[in-house]
C-alpha cells in the first residue's frame, strides 16, 4: 500500500454491495454497473471527506509533497474543488478497469493499484495548487 495518512481508509473489501433498490446485500457479480459506479462513487466520496478535513489535507500534503506551507487562500480553493467532487458523477473511464474487474470478479479489494486510482484523482485537485 502506498505510505500515507489516510491507508486504512483502503482496508474496505467490496465483495458484498448494499442494494440501494432492495435495500439487502447483494453478491457484486448481479449488480448493474450503475450499482458499481455508485459504489465507487460513494469511496471516492468517503476518501474526499476525509481530505476537507485540515488536518488530514495538510498531513498528506506534507507526506506525499512535502508541502508545509500552503497559502490559505490554496488551501481554501481545494476544498472548494473536493467539495464541488462530492457532487460530481464518477469518471467512468478513470475507473474503468476497476468497474471491469468488480463485474468480471465479483470482487474488487482495494488493491495498491486501486487505490492509486482513487488517489490519482484528488491528487489532479491538490497538484493545481501547489506547484
Amino acid at each position: 500500500m502506498i505510505d500515507h495518512p489516510l491507508a486504512n481508509f483502503f482496508a474496505t473489501d467490496l465483495c458484498l454491495f448494499l442494494s440501494m433498490d432492495q435495500n439487502e446485500i447483494t453478491p457484486a457479480p448481479n449488480l448493474p454497473k450503475n450499482h458499481i459506479i455508485d459504489m465507487i462513487r460513494k469511496l471516492r466520496n468517503d476518501l474526499v471527506k476525509d481530505f476537507l478535513d485540515e488536518r488530514h489535507l495538510l498531513e498528506f500534503l506534507a507526506s506525499r509533497f512535502h508541502q508545509t506551507d500552503l497559502s490559505g487562500d490554496n488551501l481554501s480553493l481545494i476544498k472548494l474543488e473536493l467539495r464541488e467532487m462530492l457532487i460530481s458523477p464518477v469518471d467512468e473511464d478513470h475507473y474503468e478497469l476497476l468497474i471491469t474487474q468488480i463485474m468480471q470478479t465479483g470482487s474488487a479489494s482495494i488493491t495498491e493499484k486501486n487505490e492509486k486510482l482513487f488517489l490519482t484523482e484528488i491528487e489532479q485537485v491538490l497538484k493545481k495548487y501547489l506547484y
